[in-house]
């Protein structure tokens, strides 16, 4: 448990800067070396990172990024600013970003705290098996959402298979045989 005491605090309605879109995800930079040493701070740090994160992203579009969650802290204070990110021309390739302060602008003061030790932490942190399910071999997703699986099916024997018999399905008999057949079948027709 942590509790943080706000020193001053600006409304992001007192800044001139267009909001991001709902839902978009900030970028988040923790700056100080309280937040690397301190057991404290680092837990602050991982609180401020978990409340921020929102879903996981394999990439991101620097047209996306559209907001900057900047916490910075001296070891007693933690000064929160948010951040619109604006892409101006440069002279290369990729843009010019430039920072402006959209709010809002917080600072916190560390209060009181009481924190779990670091092995009652680890365990309440161990997410269990059932959440990370077991990769399935040979199954995909596509972008819809339909799985799609492979089948490995060995050799098929088609011609021991009992199937309806059809002239032009039957093979056709081998030149000694067909040429052998019709004497032998008239020399038995002239018998009877």
């Amino acid at each position: 448990m942590v509790e943080l005491k706000i020193t001053s605090f600006t409304p992001s309605s007192e800044f001139n800067v267009p909001k991001p879109v709902l839902g978009s995800k900030p970028c988040i930079v923790l700056e100080g070396t309280a937040f690397e040493t301190d057991p404290t701070m680092k837990r602050v740090g991982s609180m401020f990172v978990d409340w921020f994160q929102g879903p996981k992203l394999d990439q991101v579009r620097l047209q996306g990024l559209e907001s900057v969650a900047y916490l910075s802290t001296d070891g007693e204070t933690i000064s929160l600013r948010v951040y619109r990110t604006v892409l101006l021309k440069s002279n290369t390739t990729t843009p010019r970003v430039e920072l402006r302060l959209m709010g809002p602008a917080i600072d916190f003061k560390l209060d009181r705290k009481k924190l779990a030790d670091d092995a009652l932490f680890k365990t309440a942190c161990k997410q269990p098996k059932e959440l990370n399910p077991k990769r399935r071999k040979n199954t995909s997703e596509d972008v819809m959402g339909n799985q799609l699986a492979r089948i490995h099916i060995g050799k098929q024997r088609t011609d021991e298979i009992q199937t309806r018999k059809v002239k032009a399905l039957r093979k056709p008999k081998p030149a000694k045989e067909a040429a052998a057949a019709p004497p032998a079948a008239a020399a038995e027709a002239m018998e009877e």
